[in-house]
């Protein structure tokens, strides 16, 4: 009994630790592909003689913010621009682009409302409910066949939440939660064990008090 709790011990330590590890390092080492685009020449394993892990992450995020200084001016707009309209004549690249690009923009921008709501939904069957996120609003050739206003939903499996299901729900059957993103999928890959903490209500705030009216002075003559 002492060793099998003990055993238990060590790996809620060892568990989590060593998936975060073997994350991390997948992480780095697709980022470190990156070093290809570098000529062989100044490539770490030529000028120093050896692999240095975690370089490739710096040279994708030196790639991505230069990218961004580039596309914030009106050039540099106008470069992406040009390229877009490029990409949008080749046949097969132009479906996948163009798809891609609206799911990113979708997604990264500060301005979509892709996954900015976590939402409790009647899923699979009536009685059951489970966690969703709201991903807009249905298309103007599905909306127009439905009877009342309706939303867009993505229903997570669990434990991996790349994967599951696209819904359109009444409005009326969605309901939003007062948690956020990141709070949801916690919830979902940790398959309802690692619950979000209820938010504090703040308290109403009192009116400021009204000082009573001073009593007339009496006039004395």
């Amino acid at each position: 009994m002492i060793l099998r709790r003990y055993l238990i011990a060590g790996l809620l330590v060892w568990v989590p630790l060593g998936i975060t590890i073997w994350v991390l390092a997948f992480l780095i080492g697709t980022l470190d592909q990156t070093l290809l685009l570098l000529p062989e020449s100044i490539r770490p394993e030529t000028v120093l003689g050896y692999h240095i892990p975690g370089l490739g992450v710096l040279l994708s995020a030196a790639i991505l913010l230069l990218t961004g200084a580039i596309t914030a001016n009106f050039f540099g707009a106008r470069i992406i621009t040009l390229s877009e309209a490029l990409l949008g004549r080749i046949p097969v690249v132009k479906s996948i682009y163009s798809s891609v690009k609206q799911v990113s923009d979708t997604l990264l921008s500060d301005t979509g409302n892709a996954f900015r709501k976590a939402l409790l939904v009647e899923y699979p069957a009536p009685g059951s409910w489970t966690i969703a996120f709201l991903t807009g609003t249905p298309a103007v050739e599905v909306a127009q066949l439905l009877a009342e206003e309706h939303v867009s939903v993505y229903v997570p499996t669990t434990p991996n939440p790349t994967s599951g299901y696209f819904l359109i729900l009444p409005r009326s059957r969605v309901h939003e939660l007062d948690m956020t993103v990141d709070e949801a999928l916690k919830y979902i890959i940790s398959m309802g064990v690692v619950a979000p903490r209820p938010h504090p209500v703040p308290a109403p705030k009192r009116p400021a008090s009204i000082p009573a009216p001073r009593p007339e002075a009496d006039i004395r003559n």
